[in-house]
């Protein structure tokens, strides 16, 4: 009987060792499954706080997009007289004033005179004021918003300043006249895009 016992314990422990190691591995995975899961928890919860983020702005861009087709469809529609082009708006007089005259009735349109930094912008070969002067100083070319020339697109000879020509004329190419000659002038009014 002493043997058996001996064999039961001996079975016993290798049952207890057994169970011992078999919770110490479930213990291990019950620990390395609790560290996925609060790391998939986690995870979970920065693409819902950028799932959110990315619908409110989505939200945002269509109220703007909304907002900026009611301007265009408004801006196309009300402005009579007026040619829509790469965000700006157009006005080209069908009458003739002096240069001033020309600003001021393009100012009471909400505009001014047209300032030209693009050569695409000039085909029209009409004579008209543009907004570019040197009245304020002889020789120093700026534009109605104050800026100086920086690439201008002159006349042959041009400017020539003779006879106290201070304002600029659109004819294809620029040229200086005196601003109490009388010509047609053209209005440019910017569409401002908000978002």
């Amino acid at each position: 009987m002493y043997k058996t016992t001996m064999q039961e314990q001996r079975c016993y422990r290798l049952a207890a060792v057994g169970l011992g190691l078999l919770c110490v591995l479930l213990l291990t995975a019950i620990i390395l499954l609790w560290i996925q899961f609060n790391h998939l928890a986690a995870e979970r919860d920065q693409l819902q706080t950028s799932y959110t983020n990315l619908t409110a702005e989505r939200d945002q861009l269509q109220t703007s997009y909304n907002n900026r087709t009611m301007e265009r469809d408004r801006l196309q529609t009300s402005e009579e007289g007026w040619v829509n082009f790469n965000f700006s708006l157009y006005y080209v007089s069908t009458e003739k004033k002096i240069w001033n005259e020309s600003r001021d009735d393009c100012r009471e349109r909400g505009s001014d005179l047209l300032m030209i930094n693009k050569r695409e912008r000039e085909r029209d070969n009409q004579k008209a004021w543009i907004g570019l002067s040197d009245a304020e100083t002889e020789g120093v070319w700026k534009w109605v918003d104050g800026s100086e020339l920086i690439t201008g697109f002159w006349e042959t000879e041009e400017p020539n300043i003779y006879g106290d020509e201070d304002c600029v004329i659109n004819d294809w190419n620029w040229a200086d006249y005196p601003c109490n000659r009388q010509f047609n002038w053209i209005c440019e009014k910017r569409i401002l895009m908000t978002v």
